[in-house]
């Protein structure tokens, strides 16, 4: 029942962002919350963060550099507290107006209903590509 139960947390995280809902996404999290995502450092969202104020400047990071055109998480897998989303998404790239597809896979770390971590794992070469592309032209 645990399992499903983080399933179910996760969900909401998922809804609540694709809402535009960022304070009901961020009420999911654990204060000290590790949050890390791939990429090199000139990649604005890449990198490791901490505590809820963290994940908020990482979701106001991706609102301005990209818009989301779609995003699907697919596959949903729970052993314990830890939770497997496999998806994807189509970004905007708002410098470039280039559109990038990400194939993404999320781990989630769950503690008494709350999220304690993340880590995002997936190529980001066409992102960073496009974001270099449009940091040269400016």
């Amino acid at each position: 029942m645990a399992e499903e139960q983080n399933i179910g947390v996760v969900q909401r995280g998922y809804e609540a962002f694709g809402r535009g809902d960022i304070e009901s996404l961020l009420a999911l999290l654990d204060e000290t919350i590790t949050w890390s995502t791939p990429g090199p450092a000139d990649l604005p969202m890449a990198g490791n963060r901490r505590g809820r104020a963290g994940v908020a400047e990482f979701f106001q990071t991706l609102v301005a550099t990209v818009d989301v055109l779609r995003f699907e998480p697919k596959q949903f897998v729970a052993q314990g507290d830890v939770v497997v989303v496999v998806g994807g998404d189509t970004s905007r790239v708002k410098a470039t107006g280039a559109s990038v597809e990400f194939e993404w896979v999320h781990v989630f770390t769950l503690r008494d209903g709350k999220i304690v971590a993340f880590k995002e794992y997936g190529d980001v070469s066409a992102l960073v590509a496009e974001v270099r592309s449009a940091q040269a032209a400016a």
